[in-house]
């Protein structure tokens, strides 16, 4: 099978992230490598009263050094967090924009619930003032989850396609692919892309405990994360954003970019279940796989990792490893799998580019990053998920897979570079 050459191959050509374990992909990859945890006690608010008091947080995250303070002032964090990291990606990717056709360039930036911290403190400020004579005009912008994808194209001058995706935990993975169609079809040449969250906050951990998603393993955080381990009890939350800088091939190469990895396939599914349970046999996403892998002109037997959605939830972990043993028959068995959450925690949003990044830096360095808390073997998850160490493995084509409340499932595929 081989790629329709009359498509414009699309190219990773920056990256940027601000992430539990690093604020920037340096910092990032090498805490994922040495199986690092990002869990630990909240500080963001007093936790002591719900069931969960522990989380992913972002650490020293200062957005002054990212931006001026009536910016920093006006945009709720999930936002901060979007424009500093595309501040590294914009600078990773060597773009001149002052050479460059701004109309041709674009931004999809998602977020799975947007600004609950802003919606939190101006309901603060409505309840305590007793009515809505102190809710802030910056009130909805700062709110709505669209505002980060208007803010950095504002910050550039970027005044191609220009929207915000959501579909809650595959938001920023859907921003990537929508990205990768944009520039297939001609429509842009380059595009900004990723996701940011921020909901460790007292209604975004007070929600997802009246779920009961969250793990309360309170007494060891930092074991709570435990994707495909049978004694897995529930996802760990985190935050942060990602970007990445998509590229039409021959203008990344007319203008000498170096190129991370090829976007060569997208996949996107529907479960038509549950609203919060996948498909029996995650049915959708061996759909989304498939297709990945056909719309990039491969097979199954071409696929050497897979960067699961791997959350760490009894059922969830269950049903993906399911999926990849439906996709990959026997080859399951022998295909790197990971998850990123088991040390970043679940970024919602914001967890389909972080973790895309993750799969992207795999290719670049021949490493597959571990699954920490692999520890009681799970009859049910019995794949090699690269327990609690770092290995090498030749890796040409790796998939991240990325699922969401409502049931959208979204599988990207990325391979190694090459010209031809």
């Amino acid at each position: 099978m081989s790629v329709d050459e009359s498509r414009r191959r699309v190219v990773v050509t920056g990256m940027g992230v601000i992430t539990p374990l690093g604020n920037t992909v340096k910092e990032y990859w090498q805490a994922l490598v040495e199986g690092k945890s990002g869990a630990g006690p909240i500080t963001l608010f007093d936790a002591s009263d719900y069931e969960t008091k522990f989380a992913c947080e972002v650490k020293g995250f200062d957005p002054i050094r990212y931006m001026d303070r009536k910016l920093a002032q006006r945009a709720d964090l999930f936002a901060l967090y979007g424009i500093a990291a595309c501040q590294e990606a914009m600078k990773d990717s060597g773009l001149n924009l002052e050479r460059e056709d701004r109309d041709r360039i674009g931004v999809i930036f998602g977020s799975g619930i947007g600004g609950m911290w802003t919606y939190h403190k101006q309901f603060l400020n409505y309840i305590d003032g007793k009515g809505p004579r102190l809710i802030s005009p910056f009130f909805i912008p700062m709110l709505i989850p669209d505002i980060a994808a208007g803010r950095i194209s504002m910050i550039y001058g970027l005044k191609g396609p220009n929207y915000a995706t959501v579909s809650a935990c595959a938001t920023s993975s859907h921003a990537i692919g929508d990205a990768f169609m944009l520039i297939q079809r001609g429509n842009a040449d380059v595009m900004v892309t990723g996701g940011g969250e921020a909901s460790i906050c007292p209604m975004g951990i007070g929600g997802f405990n009246a779920l009961r998603a969250l793990s309360t393993r309170n007494d060891a955080p930092q074991k709570a994360s435990r994707p495909f381990d049978k004694d897995r009890d529930g996802f760990v939350m985190g935050e942060g954003g990602g970007i990445l800088v998509l590229e039409e091939r021959k203008h990344a190469i007319n203008r000498g970019a170096k190129i991370y990895a090829e976007l060569s396939g997208i996949g996107f599914t529907g479960d038509a279940h549950h609203i919060t349970e996948p498909a029996p046999g995650g049915e959708g996403a061996v759909r989304a796989m498939r297709i990945a892998i056909r719309d990039a002109g491969l097979t199954p037997e071409d696929v050497d990792h897979v960067n699961t959605h791997g959350t760490s939830t009894p059922v969830g972990d269950k049903s993906e490893t399911a999926a990849i043993k439906t996709v990959f028959g026997e080859r399951a068995k022998k295909i790197a799998i990971n998850s990123t959450k088991s040390m970043v925690g679940h970024l919602l949003g914001a967890a389909g580019v972080v973790e895309a990044v993750a799969t992207i830096m795999a290719i670049q360095n021949n490493k597959v990053h571990p699954t920490i808390n692999q520890e009681t073997p799970d009859p049910e998850c019995d794949l090699n998920y690269i327990p609690n160490k770092a290995q090498d493995w030749n890796i040409n084509v790796a998939i991240s897979n990325t699922f969401g409340f409502g049931g959208h499932n979204a599988t990207l595929l990325f391979r190694r570079y090459q010209e031809s």
